[in-house]
């Protein structure tokens, strides 16, 4: 006599799990990305109550010493800022052709000299950047 087995083996593949690991992952990456698109340069903005919304532009300086530039995320040194500009020029002389302002956005530290900036602006007016941006952070209030 052949006796009939009560218990026979189930391959079910539980989704649960799966779908909780695929939701984190989902998570994780979303989370992720907003850090890779802010710079990894602390500067501390000065802040301003007037303060406006400007359109990102490709190109950012940051100021954040004496001698401490960067170009998006490159640094460079002031001397070196200045070849780098001439070139930024001759990339920019293209958006020109196309009928787009050549145009910057410049943050700098509280702490860097009004001279650096000065400085930092004559450099890129030289360069033919016409449209330069100061950024700020807000400042709700008065100070």
């Amino acid at each position: 006599m052949q006796f009939k087995r009560r218990l026979s083996p189930k391959a079910n593949v539980d989704l649960i799990p799966m779908i909780d690991v695929v939701f984190q992952l989902v998570v994780f990456f979303m989370v992720s990305s907003t850090f890779i698109m802010t710079p990894g340069i602390s500067i501390d903005l000065p802040g301003a109550e007037t303060s406006d919304a400007v359109v990102m532009s490709r190109i950012v300086v940051t100021v954040a010493g004496e001698d401490e530039l960067y170009i998006n995320r490159d640094r460079y040194t002031f001397e070196e800022f200045r070849n780098a500009a001439a070139q930024l020029d001759a990339a920019a002389q293209e958006a020109d052709d196309q009928g787009v302002t050549r145009s910057v956005i410049v943050e700098g530290d509280r702490t860097v000299a009004y001279d650096t900036m000065v400085r930092v602006l004559d450099v890129l007016r030289r360069s033919g950047f016409r449209g330069v941006n100061l950024r700020t952070r807000e400042e709700l209030g008065a100070p």
